[in-house]
């Protein structure tokens, strides 16, 4: 999905498109956040229906287990049932969730190459969510799928999955100036 400036929305084809918009989305997630409402309703249910026979503590140890399960399982699945992610002129930004939480930011001086990952899986980075791996960088994964890895200047790699991610790709070297390899055209 591409924003277009006023004058290419009327059909203008001359004007380069400014913002590259995308978003990948993991329908999965859904099922794990019920199971986590569910921890916290049971953990509830056990706080309003004391009729435990083993004392106070255990009952609540069992209240603030379900309930801490719960909100971790919840709020830690929905922060990643999906990712925005918006490459402009100057960076690219990636948002998680409904609240845009955790964030990435990345100034597109720092980029010195952008390739398209036809297969992310969640096996390769260890699950879901913000990752982090010694041997591959840092990425966000969603959902299993096509892929944009930024090089950044520093030797790291950033990955995140998203739909579309060859049109990122092209848009974000387009604004960098590189080649189908990722290298600075010569003269």
């Amino acid at each position: 999905m591409t924003d277009l400036p006023g004058d290419a929305r009327h059909g203008s084809s001359q004007a380069r498109s400014t913002v590259w918009t995308g978003r990948a989305t993991n329908r999965f997630q859904w099922l794990l956040a019920a199971v986590g409402a569910g921890c916290l309703a049971l953990g509830i249910q056990l706080a309003v229906d004391s009729a435990w026979g083993g004392g106070i503590a255990p009952l609540l140890m069992s209240v603030i287990g379900c309930v801490a399960a719960g909100l971790l399982i919840l709020f830690g699945t929905l922060a990643f049932v999906h990712v925005a992610v918006k490459v402009d002129g100057d960076a690219l930004e990636v948002r998680c969730g409904h609240v845009g939480l955790p964030r990435r930011r990345i100034l597109l001086t720092h980029v010195v190459g952008a390739d398209f990952a036809p297969r992310v899986t969640p096996r390769q980075w260890g699950g879901w969510g913000y990752r982090w791996r010694p041997d591959q960088g840092t990425a966000v994964v969603v959902r299993r799928g096509e892929g944009l890895v930024l090089r950044l200047g520093d030797g790291r790699s950033f990955t995140v999955t998203v739909d579309d991610a060859e049109a990122a790709v092209r848009f974000i070297r387009d604004r960098l100036h590189l080649t189908a390899t990722g290298k600075t055209p010569g003269p």
